[in-house]
């Protein structure tokens, strides 16, 4: 695999996030995560976005993070938060994921977050097997769905 740094509104960028959203709504039927996500938030230093492309330059699996700090969702000063994990359904369990996110974290603990946050929900049981297993503890609800009950969200110090 071959990982690339993407703005978050890059062509593929933009069609992946599109896939998920359509992810999201068939598992929630809510038309996927209505999070407000501007392109500049995954610039550096404050974040970053990451696409994995196959052999045949297809890209193939997303991750981003952003920079939080305390706000009026429940976020803490220094939080870096993950934002549109996903690998697309013919190329799952090949460790993509965890690929990303270890290069995800290691750049916000390079950039001076102290740790990195996320949020998922029930109906993704594979993103929380992935989460829970590298490490990811559950933490106070933050974020836009932070009163919805099937949202779950994880924390991880980096």
């Amino acid at each position: 695999m071959n990982l690339r740094r993407v703005r978050f509104d890059h062509p593929d960028a933009t069609k992946l996030n599109d896939e998920v959203q359509a992810e999201y709504h068939l598992r929630y039927g809510d038309g996927g995560d209505a999070t407000t996500l501007d392109p500049a938030d995954f610039d550096p230093p404050r974040g970053l976005y990451l696409i994995a492309y196959d052999e045949h330059d297809r890209p193939v699996a997303t991750g981003g993070w952003r920079s939080q700090d305390r706000n009026e969702e429940g976020n803490e000063d220094g939080d870096a938060e993950l934002k549109r994990m996903y690998v697309v359904e013919d190329m799952r369990g090949r460790g993509l994921a965890r690929r990303i996110l270890a290069d995800l974290e290691a750049d916000a603990r390079a950039a001076g977050r102290l740790r990195m946050v996320l949020e998922t929900g029930t109906k993704q049981p594979e993103a929380i097997g992935l989460y829970t297993s590298t490490g990811y503890a559950p933490c106070v609800k933050f974020g836009y769905y932070r009163d919805y009950e099937d949202s779950r969200c994880y924390a991880k110090r980096l």
